[in-house]
């Protein structure tokens, strides 16, 4: 079995965003695609799983709506359903922030092609930031970036305000996974008073696909959330796994510690573990190994 997976996200004034959700689902069930679709007022984001011909009637069908027929996607292949359902949800964000008022369709800032990028932040007056996860930032991330230790996007405006000053820093450059982090941050950033600010137009994903490994700044893997973990130069699947337990990506070290079982707990959230959820991440696995050992059903 070999599926395609796309990714895709527009922000765009969509003040009949409630009204999308039905007729979006309905598509995506006639293909009988699986994933998942947020909308809100400010725009679509979502991720879709099946048969690429299914897959691109559903993109035809979303891009004969005007607002969405320059719906840019990025696409990568599973051998294995990814999801288990199609969702179509509605959200005050399809990203958050935490905060619905900073729209990247009034302001956002200066998108930089990936060929540009290594001028940008080899700019000593520019402050560079990754604006994902500290868990995504642990492996992998440009050089001279600052990491906010953030454990989701919703803290990244208290380390903004706490950390950087727009009479000091005149130069702000950001970059995240795909890009789309990186839009709503930098329409935070000008709403607070910073005047140059740059963001990474395809994120980490485009610059690894165009910038050639002799060329690049990049240090590590990039975290993508997909059953490839992580990816490398030319998007070439990385060294990670993933914990079943808790999402991180895991090295072939952490599947060495002591805190490691599979599909119950690795060595970033053990500490996590109370009993009730040992016994609800075993019998999980327990099912997973059950599933993956019966044998495949014959039709007749």
């Amino acid at each position: 079995m070999c599926l395609t997976v796309v990714t895709f996200y527009k922000f765009v004034n969509l003040p009949d965003y409630a009204a999308l959700q039905q007729p979006i689902l309905q598509a995506c069930q006639q293909q009988q695609l699986r994933g998942t679709i947020l909308l809100a007022p400010e725009g679509i984001n979502g991720t879709l799983a099946g048969d690429r011909p299914c897959i691109q009637a559903v993109l035809a069908y979303l891009r004969s709506d005007p607002r969405f027929s320059d719906l840019e996607t990025k696409e990568s292949t599973a051998t294995e359903p990814p999801f288990e359902r199609m969702k179509v949800r509605l959200k005050r964000e399809i990203v958050t922030l935490g905060m619905p008022e900073v729209n990247p369709n009034r302001q956002v800032g200066t998108y930089v092609e990936p060929k540009d990028w290594n001028q940008i932040i080899t700019d000593p007056d520019v402050v560079l930031i990754d604006t994902r996860n500290d868990y995504e930032v642990a492996i992998g991330t440009f050089e001279r970036a600052q990491n906010p230790q953030t454990h989701s996007f919703r803290e990244f405006p208290a380390y903004v305000r706490r950390q950087l000053d727009p009479a000091k820093h005149k130069k702000v450059a950001m970059f995240c996974t795909g890009g789309i982090r990186c839009e709503k941050a930098s329409a935070f950033m000008l709403a607070e008073g910073f005047q140059q600010v740059y963001h990474l137009k395809g994120g980490i994903l485009k610059y690894l696909e165009e910038v050639p490994p002799e060329q690049s700044l990049w240090k590590g893997e990039c975290f993508v959330f997909d059953q490839r973990v992580a990816v490398r130069h030319g998007l070439e699947a990385g060294h990670y796994d993933m914990c079943l337990s808790c999402g991180r990506p895991i090295s072939p070290a952490d599947k060495c510690s002591p805190s490691f079982q599979e599909g119950v707990s690795c060595p970033h959230c053990v500490h996590e573990l109370t009993p009730e959820r040992y016994r609800r991440q075993l019998a999980r696995q327990q099912q997973r190994l059950i599933e993956r050992d019966r044998p495949p059903q014959v039709e007749v």
